[in-house]
C-alpha cells in the first residue's frame, strides 16, 4: 500500500500536460486576439468604441494563460521534481498554489468588471455586479490573509 501511495503522486502527470496545453492554447488565443484588435485599430483609425474593451479582453486572456502556466509548473514542482524557474512563478505548497489562484481570480474579475463598466448603462445592475465582485474579492483576499500557515 505504501508503494502505491508513494507512486500515486505521478497521477499529476495527467494534469500537467493538460494544463500546459490549455496554457499554450490561451496564449495562442491571446496572440490571435491581439492581431484582430490591432487590425481593428488600424481599420477604424482608433475611432471604434469597442477598442478599449478588446484591449482589456487581451489582458484578461494573457492573465488566464499565465495562471494556467503557473499552475502546471507548480504542480510539477510540488509532486514530481524541482524546476529552475523564478520564485514568483512557483508555489511551494498547496496553500501557496491556492493563494496564487485566488489572486489571479481577483484580477480577472476586476478586468471583467471593467468590461461591464463600459457596457452596462443601468446603474442598479452595475452596482449589483460591483458589490458581487467586491464580496468575492474580499473573501478571496481574506482567505489569503487569514488562511496563512506559519
Amino acid at each position: 500500500m505504501k508503494y502505491i501511495l508513494e507512486r500515486s503522486r505521478y497521477l499529476t502527470l495527467v494534469g500537467i500536460p493538460a494544463l500546459l496545453t490549455a496554457s499554450l492554447t490561451a496564449f495562442a488565443w491571446g496572440a490571435i486576439k491581439t492581431v484582430t484588435t490591432t487590425l481593428l485599430v488600424i481599420r477604424s483609425l482608433g475611432a471604434d468604441s469597442s477598442i478599449t474593451v478588446e484591449l482589456i479582453e487581451i489582458i484578461d486572456i494573457f492573465l488566464i494563460a499565465t495562471t494556467i502556466l503557473i499552475f502546471a509548473a507548480s504542480l510539477y514542482e510540488l509532486f514530481i521534481d524541482k524546476l529552475d524557474l523564478p520564485e514568483w512563478m512557483l508555489a511551494h505548497n498547496l496553500y501557496e498554489l491556492k493563494n496564487k489562484l485566488s489572486s489571479m481570480i481577483v484580477l480577472v474579475m476586476a478586468v471583467k468588471f471593467l468590461q461591464k463598466l463600459i457596457d452596462i448603462k443601468d446603474g442598479t445592475e452595475l452596482l449589483q455586479r460591483g458589490v458581487a465582485v467586491a464580496v468575492v474579492s474580499a473573501a478571496l483576499i481574506a482567505f489569503g490573509y487569514f488562511g496563512k500557515k506559519d
